[in-house]
């Protein structure tokens, strides 16, 4: 199978990465063109995951016509903020009947709208494109270092999720299937704010206690919104709700818990923000969330506090006591 990748960051190398692995033909698109270079000349990426090795059959190229012809997959790894703006870029070389894989955790801020929907914005003004969110709890340098893996290729066209399944499953990655689009979706975006309130409760000095009352009413949260937009219950206590829950709020690889911790020692975000290499997509998604949860009147209390620290200014440890002072409750579920 010929594969697309748009994006060269970590998950998208990695991704690269497996496919080749799998036998596939694979062009990596990348804006970066030191990043392209690194690739066809060096078989690594200089930038992005850079311990690993890419197989000599991944070519990379910046331009859309070239990693677009004859893509059977289109895998969609760049940050969310920039997905519609790559799509409108890629249109015009679109190969109809092509399937598109968004690999991007992230909800659009400005329309609240998961990648699923941005896709049909863009896409379906030309025509009908079958579309599968992969999702899950996935490091991407512990994928390609062969550790046992497990993520969800989620669909409407369950014949779309098949052949992701099958294309992408390989020796240590092991893909499961399912038609909640938008459980996974939301699953993967949400869980990326509870990482950051996870990472404030390090940061802050907090133990165990903390992070699993953290885990379990983030994923209260979680389900309230998911549920709330159509999404299958089954579908949040599994890998692409639970799963990568834990996996970002306790995993030491976590970006968006990186950023919460060095929230929690008081580090402001613009200065966290300079060093960092890649995107927290936490931070840009907790605004879309609280715009979401408020037009939707679904509490979540930690994604507002979360959204205080990040845009308010508010101290994180100002934060958690607000949590702990709300008023007492029966504990429901959802």
């Amino acid at each position: 199978m010929r594969i697309a990748v748009i994006g060269a960051g970590n998950w998208g190398t990695g991704l690269a990465i497996m496919a080749a692995r799998a036998g596939h033909e694979v062009v990596v698109w990348s804006r970066n063109s030191k990043v392209v270079d690194s690739i066809n000349g060096d078989h690594t990426n200089l930038v992005y995951l850079t311990g690993a090795q890419i197989p000599e059959t991944v070519r990379a190229t910046g331009d859309f016509a070239v990693a677009l012809v004859e893509a059977e997959l289109i895998i969609l790894a760049a940050p969310s903020h920039a997905t519609r703006q790559i799509l409108e870029d890629m249109i015009s070389v679109l190969r109809p009947g092509s399937i598109i894989v968004s690999a991007t955790k992230g909800i659009e801020i400005e329309t609240g709208k998961r990648i699923s929907q941005v896709v049909t914005d863009v896409v379906n003004k030309s025509f009908a494109m079958r579309f599968v969110c992969l999702s899950g709890p996935s490091f991407a340098s512990e994928v390609v270092e062969k550790h046992p893996t497990a993520i969800v290729a989620a669909s409407e066209d369950l014949e779309a999720a098949r052949a992701v399944q099958a294309a992408l499953s390989f020796e240590n990655l092991r893909i499961y299937t399912n038609d909640d689009l938008v459980g996974t979706e939301l699953g993967g975006s949400v869980k990326n704010v509870m990482a950051i309130a996870a990472g404030m409760v390090a940061g802050l000095g907090f133990g165990s206690n903390s992070v699993a009352a953290l885990i379990t009413r983030g994923l209260a949260e979680m389900t309230r919104l998911a549920l709330r937009e159509g999404a299958k219950l089954e579908t949040m206590m599994g890998l692409a709700g639970l799963g990568d829950l834990v996996l970002t709020c306790t995993g030491n690889l976590s970006r968006n818990r990186f950023v919460g911790e060095e929230l929690g020692k008081g580090r402001s975000l613009e200065d966290i923000a300079v060093g960092m290499n890649e995107v927290a997509e936490g931070i840009n998604t907790t605004r879309a969330v609280k715009k979401l949860a408020d037009r939707l009147g679904v509490e979540m209390p930690i994604a507002n506090e979360v959204h205080a620290v990040l845009y308010e200014r508010k101290p994180a440890r100002d934060a958690a006591t607000e949590l702990m002072r709300r008023p007492l409750r029966v504990e429901a579920n959802w």
